[in-house]
């Protein structure tokens, strides 16, 4: 697709890899919402790189029914949605809280579904559109202390195979990236200690590349599924 001028909605987009990705697709032309659930971070982030800023928790239904019908009657249209709102929680088995593990499946697995389902009603009627669902290696391989992260993106891995086969008789594209570990302040926000930057390991940069080379392939095709890894990491 052609992103000058292309109209995209990026959940969780106020750091990290969506801000990223933002910030790259304004330099590319196109007119980009960011949503997240911190108004003054969600506000510094769109002022910032020239996005539109929308306040909405993905995990609440209204904020999303909001967050898309606002989203397209600011920018006249929708083209592509980014599932990217996600966060982690990491415990062993036998010591998982279960509100900890309920609140990650809210915002990783029924907020997915929840802007999917909005934005599909758009796309549907214009017969066009683009979804990009940010999962995780942890979708493809479990791990220790994986439970609750590790579910909430193999779930996210079937809806997206399942939106695939639902969506494509109206030319649109769903695709999805499982990043490996990304320097961002995913760890932080996990409970986890913050990490000093390693050059070795993946970065936001790297991850929104991706993102817009999956976007640019021409219309005709697209890549359904896309995994990045640090080259050798240290």
């Amino acid at each position: 697709m052609e992103l000058k001028d292309a109209r995209i909605l990026i959940t969780g987009g106020s750091s990290g890899i969506g801000l990223e990705t933002a910030k790259r697709l304004i330099e590319k032309g196109a007119s980009v919402v960011i949503s997240g659930r911190d108004k003054i971070k969600l506000e510094t982030a769109a002022e910032q790189i020239g996005a539109i800023g929308i306040l909405a928790d993905v995990s609440k239904e209204q904020d999303v029914i909001h967050l898309v019908g606002s989203t397209i009657e600011r920018l006249g249209g929708l083209d592509v949605l980014i599932n990217n709102a996600g966060f982690g929680y990491f415990e062993l088995l036998q010591d998982i809280n279960t509100d900890k593990f309920k609140a990650v499946l809210e915002t990783n697995v029924v907020g997915a579904m929840l802007c999917g389902r909005e934005c599909a009603k758009h796309f549907i009627s214009k017969k066009h559109g683009h979804i990009i669902n940010i999962a995780s290696t942890s979708a493809l391989k479990g791990h220790q202390m994986g439970t609750a992260y590790s579910t909430s993106k193999w779930a996210l891995r079937g809806m997206t195979e399942c939106w695939r086969e639902e969506l494509r008789q109206y030319n649109i594209r769903v695709m999805m990236i499982h990043p490996s570990e990304v320097q961002t302040d995913f760890v932080a926000n996990s409970g986890r200690p913050k990490r000093d930057l390693n050059a070795t390991k993946l970065e936001a940069q790297d991850v929104a590349h991706l993102i817009i080379a999956m976007l640019e392939l021409r219309d005709v095709g697209f890549i359904p599924e896309a995994t990045i890894w640090s080259t050798n990491p240290r």
